[in-house]
């Protein structure tokens, strides 16, 4: 089989796959998840026919996946993938590109250059900021967070980059009560610890309150957060911002979905000042509805990214512009900003906004709609999130159970202040009114069963 042909049936074995996710259950069966024992085989001795390789991916890999790019998952927070930014990761993957540095892949570069504008402008924050594309929150939470800790240090006159932690000056770090597991896991990473922090208490939603923070200084970092992972509420960015600022602190602010209602005029009040932070996570492949991987790592001081992340050596040949990877972790990467382009060039200042729009009110309708049948919502639904219960623990667990089983739609249970609840959350693109009602219906006729 030709390299052409092969590729074209890849292409209509995908059509096909996501043609059918409208009318499969968004779980796979047990059958399809049976069939997964069939990889459990020595390596083959010799090679094979691709096309065979190809038709054994789809027959056994595509029943057993949970169907995130259609319309009815509302489990963690998951997009599904715009079809200009798919296909465009498609291309780019066809193109094989190192995208680390520009003398390897000049256009990789270049469009990585090009989306990194226009988030900027899309979010409103400052057009000078630097930014690294990253695999999602938590290296982008992790990458901003490295320019942070440079730059505290620095101004003690301390050289991490050199010295390492042993002997630095102490680092204080601050986060709400509420803090996302990703910004913790980062600290433990950059070696200021998951559990030597500075909690700060949070309003009955999640948010951080503004009047107790701790005293804060030029060697502090505070981090904020932009979209509860269960109640999608936003810290009081401003406040905090003023008052860590008015001190020398650096604000970190962890958006990985909630950063994105900036985007939509009738929701961009929720993160009101997030401009005003020092540094930004996001992950696209959340609300931008890209494919995975795609995180977004953003830095006011675009000098204390970059002295965070270059490198030196004698084979890289140093460009006269930006060099991508002077600005992320990886030396070697894919071309992901290309999918971010290509989702930014597809729905424009509008579209983005009409994105985040719809599925805020698809969560709204969700709750109204579980409300009006005597369900008990948790939380101000102001952006994508919904905390419902079905009355105590136990019978929420059911629900939650039964509903993932009858494979109409996906959600999954968290807990939220001491109480079980299921979480709605409303990501994708794909997701229609239809959608909504016929999941909504699902619910209700599974709870009062």
């Amino acid at each position: 089989m030709t390299q052409h042909t092969v590729l074209h049936q890849a292409a209509a074995l995908a059509a096909e796959y996501l043609a059918g996710l409208p009318t499969r259950s968004v779980a796979p069966t047990p059958a399809a998840l049976e069939r997964l024992r069939s990889l459990d085989r020595p390596l083959p001795d010799g090679p094979a026919d691709p096309a065979a390789v190809l038709a054994e991916l789809d027959a056994v890999g595509s029943p057993a996946t949970m169907a995130t790019a259609g319309g009815r998952f509302f489990g963690f927070v998951i997009g599904g993938s715009l079809p200009a930014a798919l296909a465009a990761s498609w291309l780019a993957a066809a193109w094989d590109q190192d995208a680390g540095r520009a003398v390897m892949a000049p256009g990789a570069a270049a469009f990585e250059e090009g989306a990194l504008r226009w988030l900027l402008e899309a979010l409103g924050l400052p057009a000078d900021s630097a930014g690294g594309f990253v695999t999602g929150a938590t290296m982008a939470n992790f990458t901003a967070l490295v320019a942070a800790r440079h730059a505290v240090l620095q101004r003690a006159g301390w050289d991490v980059e050199a010295d390492g932690l042993f002997g630095a000056p102490p680092i204080g770090v601050v986060v709400g009560d509420e803090v996302h597991v990703s910004v913790l896991k980062a600290l433990g990473l950059l070696g200021l610890g998951r559990t030597r922090v500075t909690r700060v208490p949070t309003d009955p939603f999640g948010r951080m309150r503004a009047d107790r923070l701790p005293p804060l200084d030029d060697r502090t970092i505070v981090c904020l957060q932009a979209g509860n992972v269960n109640t999608g509420a936003c810290d009081p960015v401003s406040d905090i911002c003023r008052a860590a600022h008015a001190r020398g602190a650096w604000v970190h602010v962890d958006g990985a979905f909630g950063l994105w209602a900036a985007a939509a005029p009738a929701r961009a009040h929720l993160v009101a000042g997030i401009a005003e932070a020092d540094s930004w996570a996001l992950d696209a492949h959340k609300w931008l509805n890209v494919p995975y991987d795609s995180g977004v790592a953003l830095c006011r001081d675009g000098a204390a990214l970059r002295a965070a992340m270059a490198t030196q050596a004698a084979y890289l040949t140093q460009g006269v512009g930006r060099e991508p990877d002077e600005y992320t972790p990886e030396l070697s990467r894919r071309a992901r900003g290309v999918e971010i382009w290509a989702a930014l060039a597809t729905l424009g200042r509008a579209g983005l906004a009409d994105l985040v729009e719809r599925c805020c009110r698809h969560a709204t309708r969700f709750a109204a709609g579980l409300s009006a049948a005597g369900y008990e919502i948790l939380n101000d639904v102001t952006l994508n999130q919904v905390l419902v219960r079905f009355g105590d623990d136990a019978a929420t667990r059911r629900v939650i159970a039964a509903l993932q089983a009858d494979g109409t739609c996906w959600c999954g249970g968290t807990v939220w202040q001491g109480r079980t609840a299921m979480r709605i959350s409303v990501s994708s693109w794909a997701t229609t009114e239809q959608d909504v009602e016929q999941s909504l219906a699902a619910m209700i006729r599974i709870a009062r069963a």
